[in-house]
């Protein structure tokens, strides 16, 4: 398993290029792109620029091993909203073309929410028939679509992402697991164990139960989550891709200080 880094974690402003380079002098393994209409990396990234980025991460010695993409929080594919729901297909077609650009291997989905306007039936519904469409344009640039679980009040347990994503009927769609989203309502090696060979990517992250709100989300072996049972999990079900650590800056001061100790953490985790 490589120890990755997400690209959120390095000032808005820095170049992704300098982000691939710095990462890779503190020690990672893995580097996640995260693209967005206002960055870090530019959505609408012309082919060229991204084949040249996949090339300097090639010759620095990292893997762009997944791409993420906070754009499902604004286009939604479980909405009722047909003109919504089309803009999140757009959006997830992009970000798989831009992936196969840049040699990733998955990206990651925020599949929509449920709402007051969007009941728990009809986004099971509609997020189901967006993810089988997808399936094709996912399938032929050999990119996978990995459904995060994350605070959306849907797919809210093991039993039900993987009857979901065994639905969608395609290899290439499958699990982004997320360690610390977890902790507010499942156990993560439970999750783990249950999705199996179908999660494609994931990240790491540590929660204090406690607290029970965003500042609940703390640095690496400072929460709840029982990293010797997840690292027997991801063992059990043969993982053997980046696990990535997604923090945004969290140091006022010293950004290399933060890196060094996300790394330093991440190994004593996949050490364990």
């Amino acid at each position: 398993m490589l120890p990755g880094i997400n690209q959120w974690a390095f000032p808005a402003g820095m170049a992704t290029a300098d982000a691939i380079a710095l990462a890779k002098r503190i020690g990672f393994s893995a580097f996640e792109v995260c693209l967005g209409d206002k960055g870090p990396t530019a959505l609408d990234i012309t082919e060229r620029d991204a084949a040249a980025l996949r090339a300097y991460a090639e010759k620095q010695g990292i893997t762009l091993y997944s791409v993420a993409s906070g754009m499902g929080w604004d286009y939604h594919l479980t909405s009722n909203d047909a003109k919504n729901r089309e803009q999140a297909m757009e959006v997830t077609r992009r970000v798989l073309q831009v992936a196969a650009w840049l040699g990733a291997q998955a990206i990651l989905v925020v599949p929509g929410v449920c709402d007051a306007a969007t009941s728990y039936d009809a986004a099971l519904e509609n997020a189901l028939e967006a993810f089988r469409e997808l399936a094709d344009t996912a399938e032929k640039l050999k990119v996978s679509i990995g459904v995060e679980n994350v605070w959306n009040k849907f797919l809210l347990s093991p039993v039900e992402m993987r009857d979901f994503i065994d639905q969608c009927e395609s290899e290439y769609i499958g699990a982004y697991f997320d360690t610390g989203n977890i902790m507010q309502y499942g156990f993560p090696e439970q999750w783990i164990r249950i999705l199996g060979d179908r999660i494609r990517a994931g990240h790491l992250k540590d929660f204090r139960r406690s607290t029970g709100t965003l500042d609940g989300f703390v640095m690496l072996m400072e929460g709840d989550v029982n990293w010797p049972e997840v690292m027997a999990a991801f063992r059990e079900i043969d993982y053997r891709g980046a696990l990535t650590a997604e923090y945004m800056p969290a140091y006022q001061h010293s950004l290399d200080t933060m890196l060094g100790h996300l790394l330093a953490s991440e190994k004593a985790i996949l050490a364990l």
